[in-house]
């Protein structure tokens, strides 16, 4: 999500995160673009899906929420360093993501899956914000 990428001041590579006493499941700063690229292309891959199985109206509202929430999340968490307001979002947006998997994929069969890396990736980043809420 490039526009997440632009609203969040350097993210995971900026002072001001680096400078966190973070958790020590923290990856290094780099995986967070290999990991955000990888997870895009596999959401991307099953949004095709959710399309072409006529989930249309329901899903742009739900992706347009998901967009909101991982756009944000950026910009609150890296920019404004709002962790509180952050771990709101990035559970929010968390629970959407797991909705997509259990309630909008009965269509989709195992391209459902490809929502893995990105349901991980958020229970992961949610408990990184968590760490750094308690510990800061």
């Amino acid at each position: 999500m490039a526009i997440g990428t632009w609203f969040m001041n350097n993210g995971p590579i900026s002072n001001w995160y680096r400078n966190l006493h973070q958790a020590p499941w923290s990856p290094p700063g780099f995986v967070f673009g290999i990991a955000w690229t990888a997870i895009m292309i596999c959401f991307s891959i099953y949004l095709g899906k959710q399309f072409t199985k006529g989930n249309g109206i329901k899903l742009t509202r739900i992706f347009l929420i998901q967009i909101l929430l991982n756009v944000s999340w950026n910009y609150v968490f890296f920019n404004q360093h709002f962790v509180f307001l952050g771990l709101i979002i990035i559970a929010l947006l968390t629970a959407l993501i797991f909705y997509y998997f259990f309630k909008l994929s009965n269509k989709t069969g195992n391209y459902r899956f490809l929502l893995l890396p990105y349901m991980i990736w958020l229970c992961i980043a949610t408990s990184l914000n968590l760490y750094i809420l308690i510990h800061n």
